[in-house]
């Protein structure tokens, strides 16, 4: 038999590229060519770049924002102005980002009073930044406190102080809430000549309209306001029989939280137009009369003398 030699050296193996160097061999995929940085780098997990739920775009845009300085901007027309998305699509990939966690947007008011977003950008959704413990010598932990000694007791006993009786609370005073104003009333038509008449007929008018329809019940106060726009109805030759189905028919079904508000629009854009221009008519004359001393022919209202003879001596 052969004897063994266990210091020869052994054959050299076949070099198998596909097993040895696996991205070597491979014929299809990505194939990395790698360079370590050292400056102008931003670390992203994979977590991030590798999220299953995000988009393409969001991944994208959460790479960017988070290689940003603190301070950047990064609002919607900012990143539209840095990027060709446009707003919708990088408003939306904000939205997966906050769902996410990747993103917090609060609104926050400055000392000048305006009120601005303010964007917080996360690299590990999940963990908020907390001020780390102070480090401690030693791989052990921190040394605990020392107790304090008790105090020696006193010999003498100090005078205790006076305790002084409470004292009943002063009643909190109610803040006096002032009650909300209500809207004004929309404006009515007015008239040319308002008449102490006129006022008192459209004041009828608007009294008068709850009998119809319970609903159209209105204070003083109201009434005194619509007044004036039902004058110029009355004024355009309107009677008040019209004034008051105009005011009353066709209500819509529901309850009326202020009907003295629609009277004030039905007054102001149902206003008929001005009547038609009617010249006044002459007066007839005086009929012919014949003068006592004269008896000449005179137009007068009675009979007597005429003029002439009326100024005669």
């Amino acid at each position: 038999m052969d004897n063994q030699n266990p210091s020869a050296q052994a054959p050299t193996a076949s070099r198998d590229e596909a097993k040895n160097h696996p991205s070597r061999g491979t014929l299809t995929g990505v194939v990395h060519d790698n360079t370590p940085h050292s400056t102008h780098f931003t670390v992203v997990g994979n977590h991030l770049a590798q999220h299953e739920a995000l988009s393409l775009t969001a991944i994208g845009l959460a790479t960017h924002i988070q290689s940003l300085p603190a301070g950047s901007p990064v609002d919607i027309r900012s990143l539209a102005r840095r990027f060709p998305e446009g707003t919708t699509r990088i408003a939306a990939a904000l939205r997966e980002l906050e769902a996410h966690g990747y993103l917090r947007r609060t609104r926050q008011r400055t000392a000048a009073g305006r009120v601005v977003t303010r964007t917080v950008s996360c690299n590990r959704p999940g963990r908020t930044s907390a001020p780390s413990p102070r480090p401690t010598r030693g791989n052990g932990p921190p040394p605990r406190p020392e107790p304090k000694p008790p105090s020696p007791r006193r010999e003498k006993q100090e005078p205790q102080p006076r305790r002084r009786e409470p004292q009943e609370p002063a009643p909190r005073r109610r803040e006096e809430r002032k009650p909300r104003r209500r809207a004004a009333l929309p404006a009515v038509p007015q008239p040319a000549y308002p008449t102490p008449d006129l006022l008192q007929t459209a004041i009828g008018i608007l009294s008068g309209l709850r009998r119809t329809d319970a609903r159209l019940l209105i204070s003083a106060t109201d009434a005194e306001h619509l007044a004036p726009g039902v004058v110029t109805w009355l004024e355009r030759d309107v009677t008040p029989d019209s004034i008051h189905r105009a005011l009353t028919t066709l209500l819509p079904a529901e309850t009326l939280r202020r009907p003295a508000a629609l009277l004030a629009h039905r007054l102001t854009a149902q206003l008929p137009p001005l009547p038609p221009f009617r010249p006044p008519r002459p007066a007839a004359p005086h009929p012919l009369q014949n003068c006592d001393t004269c008896d000449r022919a005179y137009r007068a209202p009675e009979p007597g003398t005429c003029g002439s003879c009326a100024h005669s001596p």
